[in-house]
């Protein structure tokens, strides 16, 4: 495989350097791609060669998954965001591994970026560039079914005689599967495989994007352990999800998750979200201060997540294979229980 150092259009073609050489590729108009000639689907045939896709991508737009000029964070955990190009600039988000981001310039051996709500400069050293982050894209695009009804209702089985599983709120982005021949939707949520009805949702797809610092922040009146937990936590957000794991940097599970946050502030937790769910006081929803616990599972009750809540309606969670260590809102689905295991703030 050739590897490019650059990739842009000029009138209508796209050409390709590598060293002295430059190739011309026949394009692909825009209104081939709005009457549907080409399409997503064409840009992820997993048939096609690195080189077909960044070929067939740059025919259908100067952009790739809505990125003018692509990069992915290359980075074990997270990059840091900062307002300037400096070590010693103050933090506005953090780039979690293999998110995306525009790179908007250069200065020096920093690039300014736009991720999501976050604008910001990062080094460039940790970021994949070009060609190679658009072969990372390819890897890393992710299909979401969105919901677009209030309290949806998610089920054991592709079926309204099915039982329900649990709620999940409007605007929550489902991990999909696949759609079913009766137009019910496979999803997974956590890491549990269950069911919408495919009118109630759209796909979408995306990469993960920036995390700004605000949404890393909590109100007033909360004791320094109680920051002190969430901000541990906080840390290990876009690390490895790993069934039956405990380790917050080679991989966990959702109780392994809480556990570990846990045991670094001396307080023990077994390693199951059942038995967690057992421990401290049950409190309401609405009393939940951060570093409480909110429990997930069945509409029978039956508990099989563990989140911790960080305040701001937020949650930190080990969530899936394909997420890893994720922020989502405390409602992503109905909570089943939230416990108190501080007693002494």
């Amino acid at each position: 495989m050739k590897k490019y150092i650059s990739l842009f259009a000029i009138a209508g073609c796209i050409w390709i350097l590598s060293g002295k050489e430059v190739q011309a590729v026949n394009t692909v108009s825009r209104a081939q791609v709005m009457r549907g000639a080409v399409g997503v689907e064409s840009i992820l045939d997993a048939g096609k060669t690195d080189e077909e896709f960044i070929q067939k991508s740059k025919e259908i737009d100067t952009s790739l998954y809505g990125y003018q000029n692509l990069g992915i964070a290359n980075v074990e955990n997270n990059l840091n965001i900062r307002k300037g190009p400096a070590e010693n600039a103050s933090l506005v988000g953090k780039l979690p591994r293999n998110a995306a981001c525009d790179i908007l310039g250069q200065e020096g051996e920093w690039s300014q970026i736009k991720s999501g709500k976050v604008e910001g400069y990062v080094k460039t050293e940790f970021l994949f560039t070009g060609a190679e982050a658009m072969i990372q894209a390819r890897k890393l695009i992710t299909t979401y079914a969105k919901v677009n009804a209030d309290a949806l209702k998610v089920r054991q089985e592709p079926s309204t005689d099915a039982v329900v599983y649990t709620q999940v709120a409007q605007g929550e982005k489902l991990e999909y599967v696949k759609t079913l021949d009766n137009g019910w939707v496979e999803v997974l949520l956590d890491d549990e495989t269950v069911y919408v009805s495919g009118e109630y949702v759209s796909m979408e797809q995306t990469l993960d994007t920036a995390v700004t610092m605000s949404e890393l922040l909590y109100g007033s009146g909360v004791s320094d352990i109680r920051v002190s937990i969430c901000e541990y936590a906080k840390q290990f957000v876009g690390n490895r999800y790993v069934y039956g794991g405990s380790s917050l940097t080679n991989g966990t599970d959702c109780s392994g998750f809480t556990m570990r946050i846990y045991q670094k502030f001396g307080i023990s937790l077994p390693h199951s979200s059942v038995a967690q769910a057992g421990m401290g006081t049950k409190i309401k929803a609405s009393e939940a201060k951060p570093g409480d616990l909110f429990f997930y599972g069945s509409s029978s009750g039956r508990i099989n997540h563990v989140a911790l809540y960080i305040g701001g309606g937020q949650v930190v969670h080990a969530s899936s294979a394909k997420t890893g260590i994720k922020i989502s809102g405390c409602n992503y689905r109905t909570p089943v229980k939230v416990v108190r295991i501080l007693q002494y703030d």
